[in-house]
């Protein structure tokens, strides 16, 4: 069952079960990603938060393009000053604040701010054809949404580098090599199989997946000994969680689990 929300511009929201999808929506401008299209896109993660239904949210754009980055247009005039009032860069940290899983979808070009969008997720799902990359060198620039850090922490300083001072341009497959996407999948499969992917996270406890996801992340930003204790004393709490008795139950009867996120 899909239902389909007509409060955004830029953007189109849909409802399918037990997972939400998001898809950028500026065909004419490469669902480049302007202040009101981030806005919107924020707004829409922030109704999906509190939705007790939804478990699992998928970011996508169009078979022919994921985002071809920021909205040059919007910025070509910004000065210093109206850039640190707009903080549309700042907008792309406060995906950490969704606690539920975010997949990205990539068909086509994801560039720039788009690459950046979709490292901003947990997983990304691309199609055959997807071209991923960080060209705003070519423009006299360089990634300020995130790109000079997440993408080396993800492939390593060298070959951020090196992607990051030429700004050329890699395939699915390549991107796939150097760790930079989850998994690559046919052109006509890409969206089926981010939902697919998301429907399984969905069924599980949506307490451990929140708390797994934020573990992971933890790993992510901190060190080893940090990271470890936080994994240690979040593990012992799941022990007095409800989803805990009735997963541990489910699998000694040998039945499925009907968890309560609780």
């Amino acid at each position: 069952m899909s239902a389909k929300s007509s409060q955004y511009n830029n953007i189109t929201v849909e409802i399918e079960e037990d997972i939400g999808l998001i898809f950028l929506n500026r065909p004419s401008a490469l669902n480049a990603l302007s202040s009101g299209l981030m806005t919107e896109l924020l707004k829409a993660l922030n109704e999906f938060q509190a939705d007790e239904r939804i478990k699992c949210i998928v970011i996508s754009g169009s078979e022919k393009v994921f985002s071809a980055g920021a909205d040059i247009r919007e910025m070509s005039n910004w000065t210093p000053a109206e850039a640190l009032r707009q903080n549309n860069l700042g907008r792309f940290d406060l995906l950490k604040r969704i606690s539920k899983p975010l997949i990205a979808a990539v068909s086509g070009y994801a560039l720039g701010g788009g690459l950046e969008l979709a490292m901003a997720c947990d997983i990304i799902v691309a199609a055959e054809d997807a071209k991923v990359g960080q060209p705003e060198i070519n423009i006299g620039v360089f990634p300020g949404a995130g790109g000079t850090q997440r993408l080396t922490r993800t492939v390593g300083k060298y070959k951020a580098m090196e992607m990051i001072l030429t700004g050329n341009i890699i395939g699915a497959k390549e991107a796939h090599g150097r760790g930079l996407v989850s998994r690559v999948v046919p052109n006509e499969l890409y969206l089926i199989e981010a939902k697919r992917l998301a429907h399984e996270i969905a069924s599980k406890s949506p307490l451990a997946v929140s708390v797994a996801k934020e573990a992971v992340l933890k790993a992510y930003e901190s060190n080893l000994t940090d990271g470890l204790e936080f994994e240690r004393r979040n593990f012992y709490l799941m022990m007095s969680s409800e989803d805990k008795q009735e997963g541990m139950k489910a699998f000694l009867e040998k039945r499925k689990p009907h968890y309560s996120g609780k």
